[in-house]
């Protein structure tokens, strides 16, 4: 059985949920709560990531600086870490991170584009930080692809190599075979990040570990974009019961998760809702969730028909302004239908 490093990414990702609200007092709390449960690196920080607070994707109240030495603060055993996408985050960013006490610094791209990291993954293992190379919406690329990009990521230094499946969109043989790509073509160990649009986050984590994974990402409750994440606490629950080797403690995370849901009270849990659903189902980024719903309220279109025209054009990360275009270009069809 596979011996498994918990990523737990509830104060960063989960971050899109709150529309980017996370206060440096809900991440102490939290941090804290997952530093004694035993997790393994806790993910912290806007939910774009470092230099992600911008009037584009959403301003945070407080800076990267701030949450991050919020987090630090508290862990004794968890390495902090961070999330960086080349264009939003720059050096000055990452070396602020090293400078707080960051540990892990993950330098994010979309899943075809990893040269665009290989800079970025240089500087944080210059400043001595445990360094990721993370693949953005792996369910938009096939397996060789996806195999490809991740020598690269090795290339560049990276300690491993990170399927981010922003969507929710595959089944576990989808994972599997992508798990088993990257795999067979890289000698770094291998994550893996779900999203449960579909509901089948957990099952696509045990595929990926029976597929060789090892670093596996998670968020309290789930929360995270779109449907949210794989739920940290039922995904260490059913790592240990397929006997797998989890350092987190079972009462603990439970007790974290509660920790993390009285914090952002009375804020619902994600669900998997009609949006949410279409949005697996049409391989959108889950991201997208919120810009969509006040996209369809602010031009009187169906988000179900926005989601599906987001689907069609392929959108990836960072690209709020598609929403909108596609928005405008439904409500106009509808005013001529009528």
């Amino acid at each position: 059985m596979a011996k498994i490093t918990f990523v737990d990414v509830t104060l960063r990702d989960g971050n899109h949920t709150f529309r980017h609200q996370f206060t440096p007092e809900i991440v102490q709390a939290t941090a804290a709560a997952l530093d004694a449960a035993g997790v393994d690196i806790i993910e912290v920080g806007h939910g774009d990531g470092l230099g992600g607070s911008c009037v584009h994707v959403g301003r945070a109240p407080a800076t990267d600086r701030q949450l991050l030495e919020a987090a630090c603060k508290v862990t004794k055993r968890a390495k902090v870490g961070i999330l960086l996408v080349p264009g939003f985050g720059l050096f000055a960013d990452l070396e602020m991170a090293a400078e707080v006490g960051v540990g892990v610094a993950r330098i994010a791209t979309h899943c075809t584009e990893a040269d665009v990291t290989e800079q970025h993954l240089r500087r944080a293992k210059d400043l001595g930080m445990f360094t990721v190379g993370y693949l953005i919406s792996a369910g938009m690329a096939s397996p060789e692809q996806l195999a490809e990009q991740a020598r690269k990521l090795e290339s560049y230094g990276a300690d491993y190599v990170n399927l981010a499946e922003s969507q929710g969109h595959l089944v576990p043989r989808e994972v599997a075979a992508r798990i088993r790509a990257v795999r067979q073509a890289v000698n770094i160990p291998i994550g893996f990040h779900p999203h449960n649009n579909l509901g089948l986050a957990i099952g696509n984590i045990l595929a990926a570990v029976d597929e060789g994974a090892t670093f596996i990402d998670g968020s309290l409750k789930g929360f995270g974009g779109g449907a949210g994440n794989a739920q940290t606490e039922v995904a260490v629950t059913a790592l240990k019961r397929a006997g797998h080797e989890v350092g987190t403690d079972l009462f603990g995370i439970m007790d974290a998760a509660d920790v993390f849901a009285r914090q952002v009270a009375p804020q619902p849990m994600p669900v998997i809702d009609n949006d949410s659903l279409l949005m697996g189902y049409a391989n959108v980024y889950g991201g997208y969730i919120n810009p969509v719903r006040h996209a369809a309220e602010q031009y009187g279109c169906d988000a179900r028909a926005l989601v599906l025209r987001l689907g069609e054009r392929k959108v990836v990360a960072a690209q709020e302004d598609v929403v909108i275009e596609e928005a405008q270009k439904l409500s106009r069809a509808m005013r001529l239908a009528a």
